[in-house]
């Protein structure tokens, strides 16, 4: 298996949330393309943002996505699951409410991309799909390569939820990579990661919108 790395040094950059306008359409949508399981995190992420009343996909909403959507993200964010979750569904009553009317700009990096997407979610699926290409095999983008690349940006909105629920970027990659070959010829099969997450008993907790 062909290690990944991310590349530009973008695990340098440190973002920032700004009030600045979004960017402009100068970049086709990052998720167009898709298919299988990274497909329906998008979405997932995409009727997110359209109800916490977001102009844009950032991080935090592709990361709620793939904790609900896929077992695999799940199974290595155990440790922190519980918590994530209590913080993720307070986007919109608590915990998020200090992004509302930000942009999850790019810091040094031009405000540039799809206007669907906050730059650092859309350089994340940029990142995903390279290191799903450096991958023997289809090249197709899974659920775990987006979650790889959003643990590679320190200053994306995904890792500040990460460090405030007890983890960090570090052992997340790590644990990724321990996932990546447990799911080659001979690991762990599909049906042996726990089904779809239900979350109806946090968000009546949280009273989710």
């Amino acid at each position: 298996m062909t290690r990944w790395r991310p590349c530009g040094g973008v695990e340098d950059v440190q973002r920032c949330s700004s009030s600045v306008p979004g960017p402009r359409d100068t970049a086709p949508d990052p998720g167009a393309g898709l298919s299988g399981a990274l497909a329906g995190v998008v979405s997932g992420a995409r009727r997110r943002a359209v109800r916490d009343g977001d102009e844009q996909i950032d991080t935090a909403h592709l990361l709620h996505s793939l904790l609900q959507e896929d077992p695999r993200c799940r199974e290595v964010l155990r440790p922190h699951l519980a918590r994530l979750l209590g913080l993720l569904v307070q986007r919109s009553i608590g915990y998020g409410l200090r992004w509302q009317g930000t942009v999850e700009d790019s810091g040094g990096l031009p405000v540039l991309g799809h206007a669907g997407w906050s730059p650092a979610a859309g350089l994340a699926m940029d990142r995903a799909r390279e290191r799903a290409a450096a991958r023997a095999g289809s090249g197709e983008p899974r659920p775990a390569d987006l979650l790889a690349a959003l643990a590679a940006d320190p200053g994306c909105r995904a890792v500040a939820l990460l460090r405030d629920a007890g983890g960090e970027p570090g052992p997340l990659l790590a644990a990724l990579e321990d996932a990546e070959r447990e799911t080659e010829p001979g690991g762990l099969a599909e049906e042996d990661f726990a089904r779809p997450l239900d979350v109806s008993g946090l968000r009546a907790r949280h009273r989710e919108p």
